[in-house]
């Protein structure tokens, strides 16, 4: 189960940036780095990404997901089965898709004599504002129960 302090951090941030691993029906291996993930409880982390982008198209053929979280003090691994609940978010210019995580088993990745010191640090570059925009109606859509 996630933490309940990592629960409100990850809700009190807004964006929070992760790295995803999916693999596909023939056993590919695939990572990513994505922000736009929200825990709905312990158990449970809903995303978005592209509807077109390789970590889409391997958890719809195979919904196997790991997702790594840094946080002060913690390297966490979740491990699940993820499927997409919205195939494209409206108002976004561009096919956005939400997926959600059933969280089967969490791993401390830290190893022995090692911390993590913060959430990993990030920001937009390019046209800010529009980015910004784009994370709240994203993020709008991750957060909803359908």
């Amino acid at each position: 189960m996630l933490p309940r302090e990592l629960i409100d951090l990850m809700r009190d941030l807004g964006v929070f940036p992760v790295v995803i691993g999916t693999v596909d029906s023939e056993g590919n291996q695939h990572m990513t780095f994505i922000t736009w993930v929200y825990p709905t409880d312990e158990r449970t982390l809903r995303f978005a990404v592209s509807s077109r982008a390789k970590t889409a198209e391997n958890i719809r053929q195979t919904g196997k997901t790991a997702i790594q979280v840094f946080a002060p003090d913690k390297s966490l691994t979740c491990y699940g089965t993820s499927r997409e609940v919205v195939e494209k978010i409206e108002g976004v210019p561009f096919d956005v898709s939400v997926f959600e995580m059933s969280i089967e088993s969490v791993e401390n990745s830290l190893f022995p004599g090692s911390t993590v010191t913060g959430v990993i640090p990030f920001a937009h570059t390019g046209k800010v504002l529009k980015m910004v925009e784009l994370d709240e109606k994203v993020m709008q859509a991750v957060r909803n129960r359908d």
